[in-house]
């Protein structure tokens, strides 16, 4: 199992399903905890997710399903969340088995809500895992190119570089390159950020702005993710990284990103109920707008993008005079 012991796979969507497939083919096996039995049961039939990336088939034999969380980490070293960020607090409510000691991977792209912390530090306060067993799985990653093995460039952060490696190592193969980072918040507020500039490009396309605005709505998210990151997390880092712009962008153009396709239906004039009821997936930047716009009225970094997506969403203002109003903000 290397020097990251057992691990386990805590979560059952797209994301979590590409991550099983990237570690059982370095590990001779892993568990998975699924929330729901009976999706177990159907997986366990079928050789593979009765619900995500259908097409991705597994050896069921070297998996240990269970529905049971504290009997998954009770037995794992390595935990790895891909639930969606609005449900990790009631997942963790059955836990009684302690996290600390464990090496704790957040693969998830959002905010705890109420709380109003990313994930690490989540787990931190909440559960006191210490820094150096908290790591952060940045992209630019969607699971859907993961699981067809297409290339994909993957960053490990975690204040412990020598433990950032180890996972690095494991997950490597030979269409997924790794590099290491300590900057673990400043990763994990990228993720968040990036899906609610995905929702304004989305947005923009439903409103039939061109390619030509697209680049230029990306290139000022670049600028405000920056502004905030070094307000929040006053580090030296490159924006231009993979893990920051790369993950901008492909979360921005890419067809398979939920959180443009959300965008685009709003834009088109859905309303954001039946935007949602009608994907059947969860937007994770829709809860991140609400997170931030909150976060940053204590930190007041000037983000107009930010700020446009929440009055769209939250305040029910027109996606056309409140586009109209940001790209009169744009040089």
């Amino acid at each position: 199992m290397g020097n990251c012991g057992t691990i386990a796979i805590m979560g059952g969507g797209s994301w979590a399903t590409a991550i099983a497939k990237m570690m059982l083919e370095r590990n001779d096996s892993i568990h998975w905890y699924m929330r729901r039995e009976d999706r177990i049961e159907e997986f366990r039939r079928l050789g593979h997710n009765p619900a995500y990336l259908t097409s991705v088939h597994f050896d069921v034999n070297r998996i240990h399903f269970s529905a049971d969380i504290n009997k998954i980490v009770e037995e794992a070293d390595t935990l790895i969340f891909v639930t969606p960020s609005p449900y990790l607090k009631s997942h963790l409510k059955k836990l009684k088995t302690r996290l600390r000691d464990k090496f704790v991977v957040t693969a998830i792209k959002g905010i705890v809500p109420d709380e109003n912390l990313v994930c690490s530090e989540y787990f931190h306060q909440v559960y006191n895992v210490p820094d150096e067993n908290l790591a952060v799985l940045g992209g630019p990653s969607h699971a859907e190119e993961v699981a067809l093995g297409r290339l994909t460039y993957l960053t490990v952060g975690c204040a412990d570089l020598e433990k950032a490696q180890n996972f690095a190592d494991m997950i490597s193969s030979e269409y997924v390159k790794t590099k290491t980072s300590d900057d673990v918040i400043g990763i994990e507020y990228a993720s968040v950020l990036k899906n609610v500039y995905a929702i304004a490009a989305g947005i923009c396309n439903g409103l039939k702005f061109g390619d030509n605005f697209q680049s230029v709505i990306m290139s000022n998210a670049a600028q405000e993710m920056n502004r905030f990151l070094t307000v929040v997390h006053p580090i030296e880092r490159n924006i231009i990284d993979s893990v920051y712009l790369g993950d901008l962008l492909v979360t921005g153009y890419s067809n398979f990103s939920r959180n443009r396709v959300f965008g685009s239906m709003i834009g088109k004039g859905y309303s954001v109920k039946s935007a949602q009821i009608e994907m059947e997936m969860i937007a994770e930047g829709y809860y991140g707008t609400k997170c931030m716009k909150d976060i940053n009225k204590c930190l007041h970094v000037n983000m107009p993008i930010l700020d446009a997506v929440y009055n769209i969403l939250y305040e029910r203002i027109s996606p056309s005079i409140e586009i109209k109003l940001l790209t009169d903000s744009f040089r």
